[in-house]
């Protein structure tokens, strides 16, 4: 019985910390960031102000919630692109595809990791170790898809002498053009005109060309 109150209590627990998340992302896509007080958070969680701060010390620490957030859905997201191949290379083309999906279906998610470094400076060491961890397994599954295709073959050993240094460059070329996407289409320049897709996916088959065996 005890056992049974215990975890009710924290399914509850849980599910009002979602809550705060979800009515927190609502509200920073309505009013921005800056603009959004706890106040608003609360009302529109249907939680005293008082509640809130248990959960949650400050705005930062809710902004960090839904980081968390963005970086489990980009592992999840890595994960299924990784179940779709057989090959190493061809789970490394998926997750990069996945990589520009996330981009374009949950931007606000993808904003929010590209702020992550700096914000979670800040956090506490629970926040901290969460986003560390999720971070580890999302770059793993990269790795690991590396590591695939230097054993069956679809990657060139002689251009990949370590999986994680070749895991970050393909990742970090793939993030700077989409940036770069991101950054003409809020304020035109010389790339104006040019179709974002066509760019992503040269840019894949680039990127692809210089690992495969």
């Amino acid at each position: 019985m005890e056992n049974d109150l215990k975890s009710r209590r924290e399914q509850e627990k849980l599910a009002r910390h979602a809550a705060i998340l979800d009515a927190a992302e609502q509200v920073f896509s309505e009013k921005g960031y800056e603009r959004t007080s706890m106040d608003d958070i609360a009302r529109t969680a249907n939680l005293s102000r008082a509640l809130l701060y248990v959960y949650f010390k400050d705005k930062s620490a809710i902004q960090r919630g839904i980081m968390l957030r963005a970086g489990e859905s980009l592992r999840q997201r890595f994960a299924e692109a990784c179940s779709t191949a057989t090959t190493g290379l061809g789970k490394v083309s998926a997750i990069g595809q996945a990589y520009y999906s996330f981009y374009q279906e949950q931007p606000d998610y993808f904003a929010a990791l590209t702020q992550a470094a700096t914000a979670m400076q800040d956090a506490d060491d629970v926040q901290a170790e969460q986003m560390s961890c999720c971070e580890g397994k999302t770059m793993e599954l990269m790795v690991q898809a590396i590591r695939d295709g230097l054993d069956d073959g679809s990657l060139c050993r002689e251009r990949i002498h370590d999986p994680l240094q070749t895991a970050l460059y393909l990742r970090g070329a793939l993030h700077g053009v989409v940036m770069l996407c991101q950054q003409e289409m809020a304020e035109p320049g010389p790339l104006a005109n040019y179709p974002s897709q066509s760019l992503i996916e040269h840019t894949m088959v680039m990127l692809m060309s210089s690992i495969a065996a």
